[in-house]
């Protein structure tokens, strides 16, 4: 019911992206989308295109009078680094660098150079992922779902974060450090990992946790593969450049445990209200909300540009060769917080409008409030035998 695509490359002269399926009556300006754009560009450890690129969104079709208007919405960021390379003769690329697509793209595609793959494999393009994850985060927010991240490991400095520590002071604590760190004793921990990896010319990753809170119940289902919500967050979480693992809640340390102690028991409040006494499972029982906040846990691997030379091969010699330093981060972890959060509320959009649909928001806020939810007065129960009932 919603899709969206992205075009443009990382040296090119513009960003593009479309996002088909909207509702009408989204109230929606560039006021919306500017500040997760900068909210990307921020973080410690950043390279030097940061200093270059002031990243800000024209939106060109799908708004008028400031609301959305059910047509496709498109939106183009300008690359301000283009007018540096408009007029360059671009050096031969012929040395693939481990870790990035230029090996693999050129077997695909069959480029002759592999600057060609760079310009498309570049995060550069997860800017307009961050522009269609903001409009995303709007429409949620008509409906009280919001969306917040933050980091708990970059190297091997690993944040202990109080269970009891609310979600919303994490997000607040992690939008006050550049590390985007909630601990501040960790944080430090994290700028001196950088700081080191700055000196050794190396690159770090890490770990960071994305979390959707007032998601209602039952979204997503367990009927078919691809409509489990689990399996659709964590394949948006590593679609996003460098990352290489997702969880949903503690899942690989709940596989090392008993089921007693990973399952969230199940009570009943005085209301009548049906609620679970922890969140082992992050949000999802068989690929369905559970009105839990969703948490996905994510491994970014270090930066594949590395300062460092590497070995690799001279495809256009055939001999072996060192690879040469393009400018890149030396951690990127901080700044891939919003491009993750972008992900969530993208799919948790997808999710919404297949659950509630509405050709407009004023058709989908009576839908969204009609909602079964986890009470005893929505789930009457017959009590009855039965049987299958299937022909022989």
């Amino acid at each position: 019911m919603i899709r969206f695509l992205t075009a443009g490359e990382s040296h090119g002269p513009e960003l593009t992206a479309i996002i088909e399926g909207l509702p009408a009556g989204l109230p929606l300006s560039p006021d919306d989308i500017d500040p997760q754009l900068a909210r990307r560009q921020e973080g410690y450890g950043s390279g030097g295109r940061m200093q270059i690129e002031r990243d800000q969104v024209r939106i060109t079709s799908g708004v008028a009078a400031g609301k959305t208007t059910g047509a496709p919405l498109a939106m183009t960021v300008v690359n301000r680094d283009f007018k540096n390379w408009r007029e360059k003769d671009i050096t031969p690329m012929t040395t693939p660098r481990p870790g990035h697509a230029d090996l693999t793209g050129a077997i695909k595609y069959g480029y002759r150079d592999l600057r060609i793959a760079l310009e498309r494999a570049s995060a550069r393009e997860t800017t307009m992922r961050v522009a269609v994850g903001a409009v995303c985060l709007k429409l949620l927010a008509e409906f009280g779902i919001r969306i917040g991240g933050y980091v708990v490991q970059i190297g091997d400095v690993i944040a202990q974060i109080p269970d009891d520590l609310p979600y919303e002071e994490r997000f607040t604590l992690a939008e006050a450090s550049d590390v985007r760190c909630p601990v501040a004793d960790a944080a430090e921990g994290m700028h001196e990992a950088i700081r080191q990896a700055k000196v050794d010319k190396d690159t770090l990753g890490g770990v960071m946790e994305v979390v959707a809170l007032g998601v209602p119940p039952g979204l997503g289902s367990h009927v078919h593969y691809d409509r489990r919500l689990d399996g659709r967050i964590v394949a948006a979480m590593v679609s996003v450049h460098a990352m290489k693992g997702a969880e949903i809640g503690p899942a690989f340390a709940n596989a090392g445990k008993r089921g007693s102690e990973v399952h969230d028991e199940i009570a009943v409040d005085d209301d009548g209200n049906i609620y679970r006494s922890s969140n082992r499972a992050g949000g999802l029982e068989g690929g369905i909300t559970t009105g839990e906040p969703i948490v996905a846990r994510v491994a970014m691997k270090p930066i594949s540009t590395v300062m460092k030379a590497l070995a690799s091969v001279n495809l256009a010699t055939g001999e072996t060769e060192k690879t040469t330093y393009e400018r890149s981060d030396h951690c990127a972890t901080p700044r891939a917080v919003p491009i993750l959060e972008a992900m969530m509320a993208f799919v948790l959009t997808e999710a919404l409008l297949e659950k509630i649909g509405g050709d407009s928001i004023d058709e989908m806020r009576p839908r969204f409030e009609a909602l079964r939810r986890a009470r005893l007065e929505d789930l009457p129960m017959d009590n009855l035998e039965w049987r299958f009932g299937y022909p022989e």
